[in-house]
């Protein structure tokens, strides 16, 4: 009696011990990404591979992009990006009340979310991805610091079809680098970032140009504020 007994804790055991070591396992790869991920530009992202359109980018430092390129993304994107630590709650709240009336759906994700889902994972899966994705949004904001953060995004964000990155956009659209970047051309970059496929930052008409403008227009008051302070 006691044989079987031990047999089956035994294989009641390893069977527990299975997941436990996938998980580990998850946690430490995750975690060597990010931290190699600190230091060298991200090669190339899920999004990137799956884009039938091709690849165009350029990987460049945020030292090297116009500050008012960060803060058009800020403007745009996420007004609380230097003083969150990954979720804006109340940007979360807001947007599923909207979602749950009805209309245009509308997203509460903060910058660093965009980044984590950008650099880990793929667009779409539900709630598995929306979890990795704060588990990642946690390890950057850990490891990496604001500063990393707003760099990755401003390099690996889509800008257009088949481009990625600020500086590859900048040069698609007005012929120049993100170095050189007026505040209405970041307005205009920072206003075809949510729907980059269907927006276009060169003559934007409708919803495009006055919401660009509008940006372009907050970008003062961003820089007035200090709400870019984490980045100078």
């Amino acid at each position: 009696m006691n044989a079987p007994s031990a047999f089956t804790a035994k294989r009641r055991s390893r069977w527990i011990s299975i997941p436990i070591k996938i998980v580990l396992g998850f946690v430490a790869l995750s975690i060597f990404m990010v931290v190699v991920y600190r230091f060298v530009p991200p090669p190339v992202t899920w999004t990137m591979l799956l884009d039938l359109n091709g690849i165009t980018k350029d990987w460049t430092s945020l030292d090297d992009i116009d500050p008012d390129m960060a803060r058009a993304a800020i403007a745009g994107e996420d007004g609380k990006f230097c003083s969150h630590h990954g979720f804006d709650v109340d940007a979360i709240a807001k947007a599923a009340i909207h979602n749950a009336s009805g209309g245009r759906i509308r997203g509460g994700s903060t910058i660093s979310q965009q980044t984590a889902k950008n650099v880990f994972l793929f667009q779409g899966g539900g709630f598995v991805r929306k979890g990795l994705e704060a588990w990642f949004t946690v390890l950057i904001e850990a490891i990496w610091g604001k500063k990393r953060i707003m760099e990755v995004y401003l390099n690996v964000a889509e800008t257009g079809i088949g481009t990625y990155g600020v500086q590859a956009g900048a040069i698609r659209y007005f012929h120049h680098g993100a170095g050189k970047l007026s505040r209405p051309e970041a307005g205009r970059i920072a206003a075809v970032l949510p729907l980059p496929k269907k927006r276009a930052a060169v003559a934007p008409s409708g919803f495009t140009r006055r919401y660009g403008n509008t940006i372009a227009a907050r970008i003062g008051v961003v820089q007035r504020d200090g709400l870019d302070s984490c980045l100078r």
